[in-house]
């Protein structure tokens, strides 16, 4: 029997404090730099804090190992077809692939993921999200700052006079992705969940200890997540027309690779049922990292505008899934 009591209870708090994220822009309640501490506190310790929790308490597999490869694998299939279907569109941007291909998970995905399924089961997402964030780490870094591979060399100027910074090294790379709190959170989480240390101490109350610290440190993430992205939703002066074309096509790629995925992951871990975790992933909109990474003139406004607009699909693909929960 559909449940609207359920849902509004679902949809309304998302909602309220995406709309007190608007209202203190507007009124200037916030600074930007205040904004910008929140969220450095929520990605470095509140978000890890959960992370290392539902990563702990969960049981593993041998499969465990094979998920993570093959959501890289599909998250570099979306940007070769963003790639070339981009170009027989004739969409301007270099950065169409880059749009079409990886998740705002850390920002966004982990709260919604929280308000639909609860934090019990914020292992299921975290372990999709392993392999799109090995995937950003690593391949999309590389080929953003080589120019995307749309030049004849790296280098070379793109179409509208930007040009592709050298690649950065292998060392450097993995030094970045070893020195995010949210992978360091996975693996610490992981080590204690799939050694069995979590279960072991249990009976002397130091999981307790453990699990009190962790879920009090992570209470405001998806409050303060969704704060802090409605106060940079803003809507105005958006290119309508561009920005639709790749919104769209995100869309459409997205939905394809979906369709796709669960029945393989399904094969891959029959015990798990990934399925919420990749309809909450695939409705999300492009890393936000991106807007930092790719820093070029004449970009600026387009990809703030693509950014935007996906996160109010992301919003109401929400509002549809909880729909039909």
């Amino acid at each position: 029997m559909f449940n609207l009591n359920g849902v509004l209870n679902t949809i309304f708090p998302v909602m309220a404090m995406l709309f007190i994220g608007i209202f203190f822009r507007k009124k200037q309640l916030v600074s930007r730099e205040g904004v910008n501490a929140i969220k450095f506190v929520i990605l470095n310790v509140c978000l890890p804090a959960g992370l290392i929790s539902a990563f702990a308490s969960t049981s593993y597999s041998p499969t465990d190992i094979i998920i993570p490869v093959v959501i890289f694998a599909v998250c570099f299939l979306a940007w070769i077809i963003g790639k070339y279907t981009g170009k027989l569109l004739r969409l301007p941007s270099r950065l169409v692939p880059f749009l079409t291909t990886a998740f705002e998970a850390g920002m966004l995905g982990y709260a919604l993921f929280e308000m639909l399924y609860g934090k019990e089961r914020l292992a299921e997402f975290a372990r999709v999200d392993l392999g799109q964030s090995l995937f950003i780490f690593t391949i999309y870094k590389v080929l953003l700052s080589a120019g995307g591979g749309t030049d004849a060399e790296a280098g070379t100027a793109d179409g509208r006079g930007n040009k592709g910074k050298a690649a950065p090294s292998a060392v450097k790379l993995l030094k970045e992705m070893f020195s995010s709190p949210i992978i360091i959170a996975i693996i610490i989480g992981v080590i204690l969940g799939a050694t069995n240390i979590y279960s072991l101490l249990k009976p002397s109350g130091v999981s307790g200890i453990f699990d009190a610290c962790t879920v009090f440190i992570s209470a405001p993430t998806s409050a303060m997540i969704l704060f802090a992205i409605g106060y940079d939703l803003v809507l105005d002066d958006i290119p309508w027309a561009e920005a639709l074309k790749v919104v769209l096509l995100r869309f459409a790629i997205m939905m394809i690779l979906r369709t796709a995925l669960i029945p393989l992951l399904n094969i891959i871990s029959p015990a798990m049922d990934l399925t919420a975790a990749v309809n909450v992933m695939f409705i999300l909109p492009p890393p936000f990292i991106l807007s930092v990474l790719a820093d070029e003139d004449g970009q600026r406004v387009y990809l703030s505008s693509v950014l935007s607009l996906s996160t109010v699909i992301a919003i109401i693909g929400f509002a549809v899934l909880s729909f039909g929960k």
